[in-house]
């Protein structure tokens, strides 16, 4: 079992994978065209993203709740 202390990176992980995954897809689709190629070329383009996005997520993460709790106002 992963200990808890280590959940913030966790849901990083998943979600930086699964956004650069989709976002990588379609930027390449628009790119390159889907066709002969495709896959490998996401596949590339998604390991790259995916490299960019996960410590970016776990950078910018405690800025973005910081931010967010300061213009929500509670009820």
């Amino acid at each position: 079992m992963i200990p808890k202390r280590l959940a913030p990176f966790i849901v990083a992980l998943l979600v930086s994978g699964a956004m650069s995954f989709l976002v990588s897809g379609i930027a390449t689709a628009n790119a390159v065209g889907v066709g002969p190629g495709f896959g490998g070329t996401w596949m590339s383009a998604w390991a790259l993203a995916w490299a960019v996005a996960f410590p970016s997520l776990v950078i910018f993460r405690p800025i973005v709740e910081k931010l967010v709790k300061r213009l929500v106002a509670e009820v």
